[in-house]
């Protein structure tokens, strides 16, 4: 009997911890990213739409629809083609999927 109570325990935990790493995982794939000139808005991996107003993201960072960042601190860049920001403000090189 106390064997099956810790396997359940073990599953029912692992189950849990799965769920969880999920949404982690799909939250990781929300970002910004520029495409042929345009500003789209990246979704679960996969690009949704263009963006229609300045974005601000969770750091304070903000974007807006040219592809312009303003950091919280006051920095400024320029996304370049296939770069894309994270919803986190972290930047990454190459084509979101």
């Amino acid at each position: 009997m106390k064997y099956r109570t810790i396997t359940l325990a073990a599953v029912a935990l692992f189950l849990s911890m799965s769920f969880l790493a999920s949404a982690v995982v799909a939250a990781e794939k929300d970002a910004i990213t520029m495409k042929n000139g345009k500003m789209w808005t990246v979704h679960a991996g996969k690009e949704v739409g263009p963006i229609d107003r300045e974005t601000t993201l969770s750091n304070g960072t903000k974007v807006m629809m040219n592809g312009k960042i303003v950091t919280k601190d006051g920095n400024v860049t320029q996304l370049q083609e296939g770069q894309t920001i994270m919803l986190d403000g972290k930047m990454m090189e190459g084509k979101s999927k």
